[in-house]
């Protein structure tokens, strides 16, 4: 007995030790650090399968780390919390994700005794998320592995980026963080580029291939995603300052935006006839433009001027493509044939 409780003690130390060396250690190595001889480590060998061990071609031992099963506790509401995340991100992605699938499946199985009803839930979470009407997209999946193995190795990736206008350009790229971006059903990484030797954020769909070098990098200790993207509606960062947008919601929606904190930064105003006066400080409002689109004629940008004007035109071309013929002589009576094509568009004059 004392001796299977030495060998299973020696296979934690061992498990630990190639954990904090991911480049790995030689047998030698490895007797050395944890008090014993090389042949006992070489006993061990058969055994650390279980751990994901594995020898590399100069001899070390490594984990490999995409297969390596990592031990995590959770409570039952922890688990709905990870269960709610998993879908939160099946809901707004259109690309099956076979390892949040294993996720749920596995969670699934751990509550099989303790929560049977939320375990039968997340395992057909997992089949949905693993249906065929999911786009699979190899691609996409290749360099979301690639640029998370270069994120935990701290290895600068060779990336080939495809621009909007068809133009591809290969970078190397050194992964900070990987943000998920429900508005466009996107996945974005943020990091060190060269060219330019500055921080940029490059959308994943747009890489075409993504390649690990051996090349080393180390994240700032300065850099912070969340005071990056603080002011963002979503992705969209700058260096300048925040811009503050005003928007009016009418009294038939006032109470639907006021169930949610859309932006850390919102302010709410009660107006006398029961609208809503909305005002937030946002990086870049343009990146607001869906998000408003979707309130239709029950939203009035009120700033800032860009942005208004920009849903002036859209206001134009809308009416235009329905059939409208949109005259106006003076701002005053544009601005109320907006108004009327949107409520009876939208449905809202009623």
């Amino acid at each position: 007995m004392e001796r299977a409780i030495g060998k299973a003690e020696r296979l934690l130390q061992i498990e630990s030790l190639l954990l904090s060396y991911p480049e790995g250690l030689t047998q030698a190595e490895i007797a050395r650090r944890i008090g014993v001889n090389r042949s006992t480590v070489h006993r061990c060998l058969p055994d650390l399968g279980r751990f994901a061990v594995h020898e590399m071609e100069d001899g070390r031992l490594a984990i490999d780390r995409d297969h390596y099963l990592m031990n995590v506790r959770l409570t039952l509401h922890e688990s709905m919390a990870l269960h709610l995340a998993a879908r939160l991100m099946a809901t707004r992605s259109d690309k099956q994700n076979p390892h949040a699938a294993a996720v749920l499946r596995k969670l699934g199985l751990a509550l099989e005794k303790l929560a049977p009803r939320v375990s039968a839930h997340l395992k057909s979470s997992a089949e949905v998320m693993e249906d065929q009407a999911q786009r699979f997209d190899p691609v996409y999946l290749a360099v979301l592995e690639t640029l998370t193995r270069a994120w935990s190795d701290g290895r600068v990736a060779h990336v080939w980026h495809k621009m909007e206008d068809g133009r591809v350009f290969d970078y190397r790229f050194a992964p900070y963080f990987i943000e998920p971006y429900a508005v466009g059903r996107t996945t974005h990484v943020i990091g060190w580029r060269r060219p330019p030797d500055a921080l940029r954020t490059l959308k994943l769909e747009r890489i075409q291939r993504a390649e690990l070098t051996d090349e080393p990098y180390s994240i700032p200790d300065d850099f912070d995603p969340r005071e990056i993207l603080a002011d963002a509606w979503g992705i969209w960062y700058t260096d300048a300052e925040p811009v503050e947008v005003v928007l009016r919601f009418h009294p038939r929606v006032a109470s639907r935006v006021r169930e949610t904190q859309w932006h850390r930064s919102e302010r709410l105003e009660e107006q006398a006839d029961g609208s809503l006066l909305w005002r937030a400080r946002v990086a870049e409002p343009r990146e607001m433009l869906n998000w408003i689109r979707g309130w239709g004629a029950e939203v009035e940008v009120l700033a800032p001027e860009q942005l208004r004007e920009k849903m002036r035109e859209e206001a134009r071309r809308l009416a235009q493509t329905y059939g409208w013929d949109v005259h106006h002589p003076t701002p005053a009576d544009q601005v109320d044939q907006e108004h009327r094509f949107f409520d009876e568009f939208f449905g809202s004059g009623a």
